[in-house]
């Protein structure tokens, strides 16, 4: 059986964020199907296209670029900012998807977390953020679904899920997940000729 090669995207940067705790756990109820590897995106500078034109991106772009190749499919945690994802995060999927016909998020399954102290579980980012993968290929998974609040309640001290109806929705996530990212990859590749 493949194990399928996550990149998870947190759209926090905060050192103790709560999505960022969530990435964390997540990597631990992930089933064997998947493995999930947070990938660092506050070190990417703002996407201006003059990088691609001249040829001459900045190193960072560059080494996201091809890191992002390397991987099957994506998972997206992110908070709200002002009913819509972080600039950080929009920014990876625009580096990401340019060059023009250079779109390294090309055909990877997705799926979105999305979470957020407040009542509402950032569900305005979680449908910006859908939108944008609409654009750039990224099929992301429509069930379950997942809008997270009062997210300040469920981690204790160490990172640990507090109640158990938590653990069980995210292993449960995770397991839709899998399958969501074997389906989608095994029907890409029974499309590309041998």
């Amino acid at each position: 059986m493949t194990n399928h090669k996550v990149a998870v995207l947190v759209g926090s940067l905060r050192k103790d964020s709560l999505n960022r705790k969530l990435a964390l756990a997540l990597q631990t109820l992930a089933p064997p199907l998947i493995t999930l590897e947070i990938i660092n995106i506050g070190v990417l500078p703002i996407y201006n296209q003059d990088f691609d034109d001249a040829a001459t991106p900045p190193h960072e772009i560059t080494v996201f670029r091809q890191a992002i190749l390397k991987f099957d499919a994506v998972l997206f945690i992110t908070p709200e900012y002002n009913r819509s994802v972080p600039a950080v995060l929009k920014n990876a999927l625009d580096v990401g998807s340019r060059p023009w016909g250079k779109n390294v998020w090309d055909g990877k399954p997705g799926a979105v977390v999305s979470m957020t102290v407040g009542s509402t579980g950032a569900v305005g980012a979680n449908h910006h953020l859908r939108q944008s993968l609409v654009a750039i290929n990224v099929p992301c998974m429509p069930q379950p679904e997942a809008y997270i609040n009062n997210a300040m309640d469920i981690f204790d001290a160490h990172g640990d899920f507090v109640r158990e109806v938590d653990r069980d929705f995210f292993r449960n996530f995770m397991t839709a997940f899998a399958v969501w990212v074997n389906t989608n990859t095994a029907a890409k590749r029974a499309l590309i000729p041998a």
